[in-house]
């Protein structure tokens, strides 16, 4: 898990700690993510949408794709495929992953970078693994998290942010034990670089073994921690959690993250995602990679995609050559 870090996490800003008058939020539910298959048979943890977690307005989804370990050609990727009404953030931990889409753009993310893409109006993409790991294998591992556009913005023109891991805002917890990287949204009076249609926070926080993260959380936003790798406990009520499970929080203006002194992960860390955002509460029709707020809009999305209004396949992508990094 070669995310951006620090030789000396003692010269980053730190996190203002919560004084004794916040409340801290409680924990609502945990939910253990499902495993199922994506894209060209790529294997995701997803702990919503699921049983456990139907609707995490304003997400729409979480998948944590991998981590795992490619032999040669055995590395998958989601070929073209079309979106509308939503923006899809792919953080990469491991890896290198390469899209290109339906307007000409496209790109190359690696370890510790997020592409940003907003969907809105309808775009064709395809998100697949480096030809360097296609052909002679390799690590994987990210994430990826779709964000519901509001209605008003739904059929915004397309466009991506590409966030480069050295560009993430860098902060420690006020005592030192932890390491946070911010991709969005203000945590703590600390800014992300990137910029959001809907207001989310997200962030992959690292807490030493033993250590504690103690942060100020947006009052208005809900709040998630998702157990990347490692254990520990959330919440004042020091909810026991392990990998592969999301802790969802109740009301309240700040949180609290603890890491068991024995780690058994990578990176000897309890490995975090905190993410949350001011819910649209708004009607949510989904069919597949379209996310509108009513059954014709649904219906206009099919249609515009089957009649190419959401761009083409560009012909060197139809003739079977392979772009990559």
């Amino acid at each position: 898990m070669p995310a951006i870090t620090v030789d000396d996490i003692l010269v980053l800003p730190r996190l203002p700690r919560p004084d004794v008058t916040s409340v801290q939020r409680p924990v609502r539910t945990v939910v253990t993510a499902e495993t199922q298959h994506e894209g060209a048979g790529f294997q995701v943890r997803r702990p919503f949408p699921s049983l456990g977690l139907r609707t995490a307005d304003p997400f729409i989804l979480l998948d944590e794709m991998g981590p795992v370990t490619y032999e040669p050609h055995e590395a998958k990727g989601a070929p073209w495929h079309p979106h509308r009404g939503f923006e899809t953030v792919t953080y990469v931990l491991d890896g290198t992953m390469v899209h290109h889409d339906s307007h000409g753009g496209g790109g190359v993310i690696s370890e510790g970078d997020t592409q940003w893409m907003t969907a809105g109006s309808g775009i064709l993409h395809d998100e697949l693994p480096s030809e360097q790991i296609v052909m002679a294998g390799g690590r994987m591992h990210g994430f990826q998290l779709w964000v519901n556009l509001p209605r008003a913005q739904k059929m915004a023109a397309p466009r991506y942010q590409d966030l480069r891991a050295q560009e993430l805002m860098l902060v420690s917890s006020h005592d030192g034990g932890a390491l946070m990287r911010i991709i969005a949204g203000n945590i703590g009076g600390f800014e992300g670089p990137g910029s959001t249609h809907t207001p989310i926070a997200y962030a992959h926080a690292s807490i030493s073994p033993g250590g504690q993260l103690e942060t100020l959380w947006p009052q208005q936003f809900t709040a998630m921690v998702y157990v990347i790798s490692g254990s520990g406990t959330v919440g004042a009520e020091r909810r026991p959690v392990r990998a592969g499970q999301l802790v969802v929080l109740g009301k309240g203006d700040s949180l609290v993250i603890s890491s068991d002194t024995k780690q058994d992960s990578l990176t000897g860390d309890m490995e975090v995602l905190l993410l949350g955002g001011q819910p649209l509460r708004e009607p949510v029709v989904q069919y597949g990679p379209f996310v509108m707020n009513t059954r014709q809009e649904i219906i206009d999305a099919v249609e515009d995609f089957q009649a190419g209004r959401m761009g083409r396949i560009p012909a060197e992508h139809l003739s079977g050559k392979r772009l990559g990094a």
